[in-house]
C-alpha cells in the first residue's frame, strides 16, 4: 500500500478498481483492510476504491500531540482524496468513520458526490457517551482486553443476537473478530480515535449541510442506537434516513453485506 504526505499526517492507503470513486472510512479501530473482504469483491469491478488508515492506527503516521478532534480526521480525508481521487468523490463511513465523513461534507462539500454514513449521529450522548467514555476510562486506568474477552466484549455491541446465536456463521465471525483483536491495532487506537468520537458535536453546523446525505441506522444497533440517526436526519436538510430491520452495528462485515453493498452502490449510483 502507497502513503500519501498530508498537512498533518502520512496516510497509508489502497485504491482497488477504476471508474467513479468511492473513498471508504473506517469506524474506531479499524484497518482500510476492513473493506476487503465483504466491500471489495462486490465495488472493485466497477469503482475506484480507495481505503485507508486513519491517524492512530495501522501504518498511517503523524507527529501532532493528542487529542486529535474530528475535524483533524477530516482533514486527513480530505488531504487524500484530493492527492489521489478525482472529487467529487462518493464517501462512505462507518461509526466514527461516519462522523468523519459527516465532518468532511461540512467543512468540504465540494470534493463530495455524496455522504453515505452508517451507525452514527450527530454527536455522543446518553448511553453512546457512557459506552464510549468507559472504554476510554478503562484504558487510562491501564486496563486492556484481549482475547476471546475482548471478542466477546464486541461481539455483543457489533452483531444482533440472532447472528450471536447462529451456530453456522457465528465460528466465522469470531473467528475474524479474535484476528483483529490479536492485532494490538484497536488498544492502541482507542484512546485517541473514541476520545474523538465521544467529543464531537455537530448540531450546530449540520442545518447548513449542502452534500446529499444518506443515513443508515440499524434496530439491533446498540453503539449507535437508532435515535441518534434520527436526531442527525431531524438536523440535516439534505439527509435521508434509511432504516433497516434486524441488523447490528457491524452487520455490513459478515452478517448482512449482501443486502447492504446493493443498498449502498443503487445510493451511489443516483449521483453519478
Amino acid at each position: 500500500m502507497p502513503n500519501v504526505d498530508g498537512s498533518e499526517a502520512t496516510l497509508h492507503y489502497e485504491q482497488i478498481g477504476s471508474g467513479p470513486d468511492i473513498v471508504w472510512v473506517a469506524g474506531g479501530g479499524g484497518l482500510a483492510s476492513d473493506w476487503l473482504p465483504y466491500q471489495m469483491p462486490y465495488f472493485g469491478s466497477d469503482f475506484r476504491n480507495t481505503i485507508f488508515d486513519n491517524r492512530g492506527i495501522g501504518a498511517t503516521t503523524t507527529e501532532v500531540p493528542l487529542p486529535w478532534p474530528l475535524g483533524s480526521f477530516a482533514r486527513d480525508t480530505a488531504e487524500l482524496i484530493e492527492a489521489v481521487c478525482t472529487p467529487p468523490v462518493a464517501l462512505v463511513g462507518i461509526s466514527f468513520g461516519a462522523a468523519i465523513v459527516q465532518q468532511v461534507a461540512l467543512d468540504r462539500p465540494d470534493l463530495l458526490r455524496c455522504a453515505i454514513v452508517m451507525g452514527t449521529g450527530a454527536r455522543s450522548v446518553e448511553w453512546g457517551w457512557d459506552y464510549q467514555k468507559a472504554e476510554i476510562d478503562f484504558r487510562k486506568a491501564g486496563g486492556s482486553l484481549d482475547g476471546m474477552m475482548a471478542v466477546t466484549h464486541y461481539a455483543a455491541t457489533m452483531y444482533p443476537a440472532r447472528v450471536l446465536g447462529d451456530r453456522d456463521l457465528w465460528p466465522k465471525l469470531r473467528a475474524e473478530l479474535l484476528e483483529w483483536i490479536e492485532t494490538g491495532e484497536n488498544e492502541v487506537s482507542l484512546i485517541p480515535q473514541w476520545e474523538a468520537c465521544l467529543l464531537y458535536d455537530q448540531r450546530d453546523r449540520l442545518p447548513d449541510c449542502t452534500v446529499p446525505m444518506h443515513v443508515l441506522a440499524f434496530t439491533e444497533d446498540v453503539q449507535a442506537p437508532p435515535q441518534d440517526a434520527e436526531e442527525l436526519v431531524e438536523l440535516t436538510p439534505t439527509a435521508e434516513l434509511h432504516l433497516f430491520e434486524g441488523m447490528g452495528h457491524c452487520s455490513i462485515y459478515g452478517h448482512t453485506h449482501d443486502v447492504l453493498n446493493p443498498f449502498i452502490r443503487e445510493l451511489i449510483e443516483r449521483y453519478l
